[in-house]
């Protein structure tokens, strides 16, 4: 399972021009699912996202989790993050998940996230075609793939 963490200041996401998710200070999440991922992924990936230092303090040092400063997430998957470009100029999708396999583990990591945060986490819509507006605070963009550890 692969995410890409972006500390907003605001971010939403449109649908068919509706707004379905929008929050202010807080995390945008794009999660990327392989068939090879299992809830062990799923829950070091939350256990590292909720506990992520990555606000400023008062010193303005990245010291405070999204908890930690009351922020909120919106979690967007995002199959594009499996695309293999090894070969040619057209990127493989091979490795992303079907959606029979990837929508049970992409609501299991929404719900979990919701569980360890200790509030609602809003969401895209698996599979549609959205329209993803953030401002990126910092820029603060973090990678994690639970393949790695990293």
């Amino acid at each position: 399972m692969r995410v890409v963490i972006q500390r907003v200041t605001e971010a939403s996401v449109t649908i068919e021009n509706k707004i379905v998710a929008s929050i202010e200070k807080g995390l945008l999440i794009l999660v990327g699912i392989e068939d090879a991922d299992t809830q062990e992924d799923i829950d070091w990936l939350v256990a590292k996202i909720a506990k992520i230092r990555i606000f400023g303090d008062e010193n303005n040092v990245m010291n405070l989790s999204v908890q930690d400063i009351d922020g909120d997430i919106i979690v967007v998957s995002q199959f594009t993050l499996h695309a293999g470009t090894k070969k040619g100029n057209r990127p493989s999708y091979i490795k992303a998940s079907k959606p029979e396999i990837a929508i049970p583990l992409y609501e299991n990591f929404v719900q979990k996230l919701q569980l360890e945060i200790g509030k609602k986490v809003q969401t895209g819509e698996f599979g549609a075609d959205m329209k993803v507006s953030l401002l990126n605070d910092g820029p603060v963009t973090i990678l994690m793939d639970s393949k790695n550890k990293e």
